[in-house]
């Protein structure tokens, strides 16, 4: 009879590494696999020193495996991150983040994905909302900023996940700069008017790229929706990267997402877009909860006049044809730019924009989708 999983990784849990934790804790266990008598599984460390100083606990891992009656063969690969250097940390902390002394995060941000069974609750959070988009420069980001500001003006504890890796503009929009603090094992994310906010545009240096392929994509996402400390939130919202890729197939598949919320301009070949992202959602069997039509319209700030730039209503006929809730519409204005750019989101002060998002919110709420 072939050995199970959980008796190997209760081998593992045994074997001490250094700094007092054993291998199963500090989640270095990567890619385990168990065919028949065979076990094959990689180790993965930060960095060189590393590897030689887990050698000893790689030859125990070996011994106590082979001992075992049911095996024949263990097949065991010691890995690190390309061009990872001795003692490489994935951000410094500064500032009101984590304080001088604080411990930097050492959390592998960008590894391959754990392997979990199915969708996992995260710690804490009541609701998850995606907020997505078929295409970029519909202001999704926005958006996501201005509806949490809003959200957590009504009362409620509201996290933002930026999960637009290659693009990550919340830190930015929500006035963030300092970086995250960790004891190794947890992030401790940022807060800024009342926002719970983690993005991996935290810890990195700015204007630096994201090169990594899709697995390192869901590892990524994964370690921050599960390894950070989110605290107790009524709902948090996830700024989804523009199309229908590895990041929403993951947070769809991996995490309990309450549902979606499709943000469009009202021109056709932004509604092309969106409707892809319906689909997707829907193959995901993710439900969606309503569409926003964005940069609705332009109104002169000397004679008042509104003009429809993009066209209008196009969102709100969408979301009639599908039969899904048409949540409201966003004007387009500089304000909302410069406030964005500022770091001070537009539904943090007041005026026509702000109570725009404030009727969102509340719709939100009201339908208690928030």
């Amino acid at each position: 009879m072939a050995i199970s999983r959980s008796r190997v990784l209760d081998e593992l849990s045994q074997i001490r590494i250094p700094g007092g934790q054993d291998l199963v804790s500090a989640d270095l266990i990567r890619a385990l696999s168990i065919d028949g008598g065979t076990i094959r599984f990689v180790i993965e460390v930060s960095d060189a020193a590393m590897a030689n100083a887990m050698k000893a606990a790689e030859a125990e891992a070996e011994q106590r495996l082979r001992a075992l009656p049911e095996v024949e063969k263990v097949s065991i690969v010691m890995t690190a991150p390309a061009g990872a250097k001795p003692n490489q940390q994935v951000a410094r902390s500064s500032g009101a983040a984590g304080g001088a002394g604080a411990p930097p995060p050492n959390l592998q941000i960008g590894r391959h994905p754990t392997p979990q069974a199915g969708p996992e609750q995260v710690k804490g959070v009541a609701r998850i909302l995606a907020i997505g988009s078929g295409k970029g420069g519909v202001g999704k980001s926005t958006v996501t900023s201005n509806l949490a500001v809003a959200l957590a003006k009504k009362g409620r504890k509201v996290g933002v996940l930026d999960a637009d890796i290659y693009g990550p503009s919340q830190p930015r929009m929500l006035g963030v700069t300092d970086r995250p603090s960790s004891d190794g094992q947890v992030i401790e994310p940022l807060h800024a008017h009342g926002v719970t906010l983690m993005s991996l545009g935290l810890m990195m240096k700015d204007g630096e790229a994201v090169v990594w392929r899709g697995p390192m994509l869901m590892g990524a996402l994964q370690q921050m929706l599960t390894q950070v400390n989110w605290g107790e939130l009524d709902v948090l919202l996830v700024d989804l990267p523009p199309g229908t890729g590895d990041v929403q197939l993951t947070l769809c598949q991996k995490t309990n997402v309450t549902g979606a919320i499709i943000v469009s301009t009202p021109q056709d070949v932004a509604l092309i877009d969106a409707r892809r992202a319906i689909d997707m959602f829907a193959k995901l069997k993710t439900p969606v909860l309503g569409l926003i039509e964005n940069m609705s319209m332009y109104v002169c700030p000397n004679c008042g006049h509104e003009a429809h730039l993009f066209g209008h209503g196009g969102v709100a006929a969408e979301a009639a044809r599908l039969d899904l809730p048409f949540l409201g519409e966003l004007p387009l204005q500089l304000d909302v730019r410069l406030a964005g750019d500022a770091g001070r989101p537009i539904a943090a002060g007041e005026g026509p924009v702000a109570d725009a998002y404030g009727r969102l919110a509340d719709r939100l709420i009201g339908g208690g989708m928030a």
